[in-house]
């Protein structure tokens, strides 16, 4: 038992740090400056993903909208998980494949974002909320595993953790989530928050 616990820790933290390399942080400050260009226009964050790829839609959600690490404002941000009726109407009525793309059809803009989370980059009503996301000209990005999949060329920016566990995947893609709160909070309020303290000590 103690061997288990011991691997699956250690295999946690080698697909972060073979996952954390030069590109992929460059990528997901890409990815950080997108979300605060959006929520600037008056867009908003939209998530999508399918079981622990839902939970953490809408974990990251709640950690725009109620508060992340400082005390701000309220943040834009939508999980196309979370609502029964729409999903279940939508999978019965037509397939599940169009759970999320119908629903980003009616709720997204030109704006917004669609961060579409996918472990194997091969689900088919992740595929096809990226198609209608792009269609309405939203910018995309997608956070994947083992290669990618059929996502890898599908978005504008792809966040690739290169592992073959799914577990270990997920567990890199919260940290992302987690990071991505705390640069979009750092960009649209701690840099603000600096210049004030620094003006009011340049006049006191």
């Amino acid at each position: 038992m103690e061997e288990i616990v011991l691997k699956s820790s250690k295999d946690s933290i080698k697909a972060k740090e073979k996952f954390f390399n030069k590109k992929n942080t460059a990528l997901i400050v890409q990815t950080a400056e997108i979300i605060v260009e959006s929520f600037k226009a008056g867009g908003k964050l939209i998530i999508a993903g399918n079981g622990g790829s839902a939970a953490d839609a809408q974990h990251l959600a709640a950690e725009f909208v109620n508060r992340f690490e400082i005390e701000r404002p309220p943040l834009p941000a939508l999980a196309l998980t979370t609502d029964t009726s729409n999903i279940t109407s939508i999978g019965n009525d037509y397939s599940f494949d169009q759970i999320f793309s119908k629903q980003v059809r009616a709720l997204g803009k030109e704006s917004d974002v669609l961060l579409a989370i996918s472990t194997s980059g091969n689900s088919p009503n992740i595929l096809k909320a990226i198609e209608a996301a792009k269609a309405i000209g939203m910018k995309t990005v997608g956070l994947t595993g083992k290669g990618g999949g059929l996502m890898a060329d599908k978005t504008d920016i792809l966040l690739n953790v290169d592992f073959k566990t799914t577990a270990r995947i997920q567990e890199v893609h919260i940290t992302v989530c987690h990071i991505l709160c705390e640069l979009v909070d750092h960009m649209l309020f701690q840099v603000g928050l600096k210049l004030e303290k620094n003006a009011e000590l340049q006049k006191s």
